[in-house]
């Protein structure tokens, strides 16, 4: 399926790896130049070769934080003209509420729902110029299906959602889209470090708490990073101009409500 989006530029926030790196190769397979970034230097050039060898698309790198101001500005800088921005960021640690002080809460809202709203600030107006703008928020299933220990994470990207969602319907008449992809449980290095921390505090095989947590979805697996990359890119097509404002679960079924 051509989606229409080849030799347009994108800014993918955060892909070094995972979730982020999927949707980079995704865009990158359609033929999107890319701007990728990542706080590890090593990884981000290794992952941008290879998207490159692969492709041949024009990919640059942009290391550093996207809590950082002065890094999202060079991001947009690099891309020059901004078609795809995909906002994406490591969410806090797992945290009892009761722990959670008020330097911890600016911190998780400057990195889940500041530093993407200022990437959109910083883009949309040239979308509406060109009449022309796909942005894709990488939130998480807990937006819907809040869960224990991740409430600075279900707070900050709520936040995102409501405050983006306004904005979607604001520019949808000159084709600019916002949207959310909230992944489940996905194959990642993140997921599986959270197994291997758990079972390391609880004394019991790591193995064990993925096989109980792969029990617990319809689907009985783990979602693979490619499946969650295509839906990056049909979010981003040109003929997906219709599609704003919405929030697209993808969990194997892991969600038990039907809104």
């Amino acid at each position: 399926m051509d989606l229409h989006i080849t030799g347009r530029s994108a800014i993918v926030c955060a892909s070094s790896r995972g979730l982020g790196l999927a949707c980079a190769t995704a865009l990158a397979r359609e033929g999107v130049r890319l701007v990728m970034n990542g706080r590890d230097r090593a990884r981000l050039d290794e992952a941008a070769r290879h998207i490159a060898d692969e492709t041949g698309v024009d990919v640059v790198t942009v290391a550093g934080s996207m809590d950082d101001a002065g890094l999202r500005a060079e991001l947009v800088a690099e891309a020059g003209t901004v078609d795809i921005l995909v906002n994406n960021n490591g969410g806090p640690p797992l945290r009892d509420f009761r722990s959670v002080d008020r330097e911890a809460l600016l911190s998780a809202l400057e990195a889940n729902m500041i530093a993407p709203i200022d990437m959109v600030r910083r883009v949309i107006d040239g979308m509406v110029e060109r009449r022309f703008g796909r942005i894709v928020n990488i939130t998480s299933s807990s937006v819907k299906m809040p869960l224990p220990m991740l409430d600075m994470s279900s707070g900050a990207r709520a936040g995102l959602t409501g405050y983006l969602g306004g904005v979607a319907r604001q520019v949808a008449r000159d084709n600019v889209t916002i949207n959310f992809l909230l992944p489940g449980s996905f194959e990642t290095d993140r997921l599986t470090g959270s197994f291997t921390r758990e079972g390391a505090s609880r004394g019991i095989d790591p193995a064990e708490l993925a096989q109980a947590r792969r029990d617990e979805i319809p689907a009985a697996r783990f979602g693979q990073p490619a499946e969650f990359g295509a839906a990056c890119a049909f979010l981003c097509a040109a003929t997906s101009g219709y599609v704003t404002g919405q929030s697209l679960l993808i969990d194997g079924g892991a969600y038990p409500g039907i809104l």
